[in-house]
């Protein structure tokens, strides 16, 4: 059987290993319990979660067993890593229910029966713990010195750092400790930007128990100028219908960036490689089919196979000229946002998130950006009547963007 480290290389996942040659070894000759942690700070997991979950599927298909340690501990004190900002605090009820909603949409991308995953929360050992214990036992092995080094705090440290978040890095660290001793665990992985974290917990584990524990990072879902992907004017894509549809989901995959497509086929999708390389992106018609397949991929796994259907069959429809709207994001209008008339244009943009304010919005109109079914619209002041809106407009954004407002 292909050892999964390998299946990771060849699909360029892999940013950063502590030991490459021991890793490899074990992954191809043991059945290994890792960890990979998530702190529940929303209610959904997004596309930011999402290469997490496809390395644990990757690595429990190898028979390998995941860990998912649910943050209820470590969310209370906020993770300084690619934040500018402090993060905003949660109560522990808030984080105990986003902590449930995580585990059960996990739920689908891993085989929970049996044992075979394990699903745990830090807030079980980490809300108990004594400080000055903690201190003593753990804190006594780290240097400040070297933590600032570290990416996550030296990035902050110009627009301020509080001591709490200071703390993240021994409670990460702690966890990997905590794991190792109770269940076993020999290896973390996460994002490229845990690194500093990861090794924390693996040289913790050598100082308090002298044990050998590894770590994995894998590569960041971001575009060519480096920026985090799963960013719309909406805000976050969610893995959660209820606040990405299916539709809206599958859009944003099928409109990313060219230079995008063969790389999230790689890391996100069972496509074969050879197939992924064998696709002509100079050739704009092998390019699109690409990106249909990535999206219809890609809501398939989060959603379903009927949510996939769909979601192809109206963009086709949509892209087709066929303004088919039975399955498009939709906005049904509050009252209080019409007039007698019905609604401006610039108004009806951002009631429908297609632009984030007037501005925007009249700018979209005025560069002949927007058409209200079918007809181009460049006046900032026009109006979207009662009786259209009655029967449903469908709102064009660009060249690809299709919405539907309603009453």
């Amino acid at each position: 059987m292909e050892n999964v480290f390998d299946l990771f290389k060849e699909r360029g996942l892999i940013a950063q290993v502590t030991d490459e040659e021991k890793v490899r070894s074990i992954l191809g000759s043991e059945k290994v319990t890792f960890y990979t942690g998530f702190d529940p700070t929303a209610d959904s997991l997004h596309v930011g979660h999402f290469m997490q979950l496809i390395i644990m599927r990757h690595m429990q298909r190898a028979g390998h067993r995941p860990i998912v340690l649910l943050g209820g501990g470590t969310t209370m004190v906020g993770d300084p890593t690619g934040k500018t900002d402090m993060r905003k605090m949660l109560s522990k009820e808030q984080i105990a229910a986003n902590a449930e909603r995580f585990k059960k949409q996990m739920s689908k991308f891993i085989d929970v029966s049996d044992g075979k995953a394990i699903f745990l929360n830090n807030a079980d050992w980490l809300l108990n713990l004594n400080y000055i214990d903690f201190l003593r036992e753990i804190g006594v092995h780290f240097s400040v010195n070297k933590m600032l080094t570290a990416e996550c705090f030296k990035t902050r440290l110009e627009r301020g750092l509080s001591f709490i978040e200071f703390n993240y890095m021994l409670m990460q660290s702690y966890d990997f400790l905590k794991l190792a001793r109770d269940y076993n665990c020999r290896m973390e992985f996460g994002g490229n930007d845990q690194w500093s974290n990861i090794i924390g917990g693996v040289e913790l584990n050598r100082r308090c128990d002298q044990r050998e524990v590894y770590g994995m990072t894998f590569t960041l879902l971001t575009t060519r100028e480096g920026k985090k992907m799963g960013k719309t004017e909406k805000g976050a894509v969610w893995l959660d219908p209820e606040k990405t549809t299916p539709y809206e989901f599958f859009q944003y995959w099928r409109n990313i960036d060219d230079a995008e497509v063969q790389n999230c086929l790689k890391l996100l999708t069972d496509v074969p490689v050879k197939d992924i390389e064998a696709i002509d992106m100079t050739n704009g018609r092998d390019i699109n089919r690409a990106k249909e397949l990535l999206a219809y991929e890609l809501t398939r796994l989060v959603h379903s196979k009927e949510d996939a259907d769909k979601a192809l069959s109206t963009a086709q429809s949509l892209f087709g000229g066929q303004a088919d709207a039975e399955h498009m994001p939709t906005t049904v209008l509050d009252s209080a946002a019409l007039s007698e008339n019905g609604i401006g244009i610039l108004d009806a943009l951002v009631a429908a998130g297609l632009a984030p304010s007037k501005g925007e919005a009249r700018r979209l109109v005025q560069q002949g950006g927007i058409s209200v079914d079918g007809e181009k619209v460049s006046d900032p002041t026009a109006m979207i009547p009662m009786d259209a809106l009655r029967a449903g407009v469908v709102v064009k954004k660009g060249k690809k963007v299709y919405h539907k407002i309603s009453l």
